[in-house]
């Protein structure tokens, strides 16, 4: 496989540039390095995640989607975000990445995911996937505080 160096790193500059985003809560910059018809966790054949309750990982298509992804973020509290890790191949982007959130029900969850981002021949991101500590996330959608015991 060949791989244009100048196209992964902007791949990778894109993907650095969304998180970023999401750190200032700016949807729109995000909703613009997106396909029109991204798919997001949508094009994934029998994901066992999404028969469940918990709204993050609901499947979803195009911005408009994306969109209702983020306004359910927003109700989250979020103690920690941080990229771990970029990895990059022709035309996908792996990030590596720990999050620390408190849901609204009050349940809270400290995960650390892998988010994979596809991207299309215009450079804009076709799709992404979560791979998440599934128990973790349902667990906390349903109450529970699912972090490990702090020893003291």
């Amino acid at each position: 496989m060949t791989m244009n160096t100048s196209t992964t790193e902007a791949h990778l500059a894109t993907v650095a540039g969304i998180y970023e985003a999401f750190g200032r809560g700016d949807v729109a910059a995000i909703l613009d390095r997106l396909a029109e018809d991204v798919s997001w966790d949508a094009d994934w054949a029998d994901n066992f995640a999404q028969r469940t309750v918990v709204g993050h990982v609901i499947p979803r298509r195009g911005r408009a989607g994306v969109g209702e992804f983020f306004a359910l973020l927003g109700g989250y509290t979020v103690h920690e975000f941080a990229v771990l890790d970029l990895l990059a191949s022709a035309d996908r982007v792996a990030a590596v990445v720990v999050i620390d959130a408190a849901m609204p029900g009050g349940g809270r969850y400290r995960d650390e995911e892998v988010h994979m981002w596809t991207f299309d021949a215009d450079g804009k991101v076709s799709a992404l996937r979560h791979h998440i500590d599934t128990a973790k996330h349902l667990a906390a959608a349903q109450g529970e505080d699912t972090r490990p015991a702090r020893v003291p």
